[in-house]
């Protein structure tokens, strides 16, 4: 039960598991590449045709996933630190919603509607900016 002497409790645990899902996340990619490390599913669904240009884009796409990792931990920090990193996690639900509507760029519906995608679009475009309103709404709290 939580308690009402802290209602900020609520926040706080869920920063914590925001931060411990995108920080999982942030290492399958981040120390996987585009192949990831295989937590999420199976590592067989690229060929690499040329090898030059895959190593390139396997450096960008561990650099993007190190800066996932990143921003797990500073969610996961921001549940023990939220005064000092309200401002910074309401800008980082911001910067996930606008990767969320990077998505939809692509234009490939039923890719985005599938199981395998919905769900993430849903909080990136949903989920967090209720997240970052809830964390700008919450008011001073000491740390």
């Amino acid at each position: 039960m939580v308690s009402l002497k802290n209602p900020i409790l609520p926040l706080r645990i869920l920063l914590a598991i925001v931060g411990v899902v995108i920080i999982f996340l942030g290492f399958n990619v981040g120390f996987g590449g585009i192949k990831t490390l295989g937590w999420q599913g199976p590592t067989d669904f690229v060929e690499v045709v040329d090898t030059s240009a895959f190593r390139t884009q396997d450096s960008h796409f561990r650099f993007l996933g190190g800066v996932w990792l990143g921003i797990g931990f500073v969610f996961l920090a921001g549940a023990f630190a939220l005064q000092r990193l309200r401002n910074v996690l309401i800008v980082l639900c911001g910067v996930i919603f606008v990767g969320g509507i990077a998505r939809l760029s692509g234009l490939d519906f039923r890719t985005l509607f599938s199981l395998s995608v919905l769900p993430s679009l849903v909080a990136e475009l949903f989920l967090f900016p209720l997240l970052g309103y809830w964390i700008s709404r919450s008011g001073k709290v000491h740390n």
